[in-house]
């Protein structure tokens, strides 16, 4: 793994957000979940890792065969549409 500090925090970042898959980080960084694992437990306080490690795990959105997407796309069905800086309705 050679990744940027920006890379890294984003992964993290990732990570940490419920409705982001580990499938869809490993579309964009090309890690899969163990690989995340790894990089949080080295990235992160014993503790912090701890917390997510217990927040993650079995989570439904946290794994792509859970959970429903609208055409293959990484984006939650209750997401808006954001078009020319503004949001869309529905």
């Amino acid at each position: 793994m050679n990744l940027t500090i920006n890379e890294i925090d984003r992964i993290i970042e990732m990570a940490w957000e419920d409705r982001t898959t580990f499938e869809a980080i490993k579309y964009q960084f090309k890690l899969d979940e163990q690989q995340v694992i790894e990089l949080m437990r080295k990235e992160m306080k014993p503790s912090s890792f701890r917390l997510w490690r217990k927040r993650v795990q079995g989570r439904k959105t946290k794994h792509e065969k859970l959970r429903v997407f609208e055409k293959g796309r990484f984006k939650c069905s209750r997401q808006k549409q954001i078009t020319h800086n503004n949001i869309s309705k529905r």
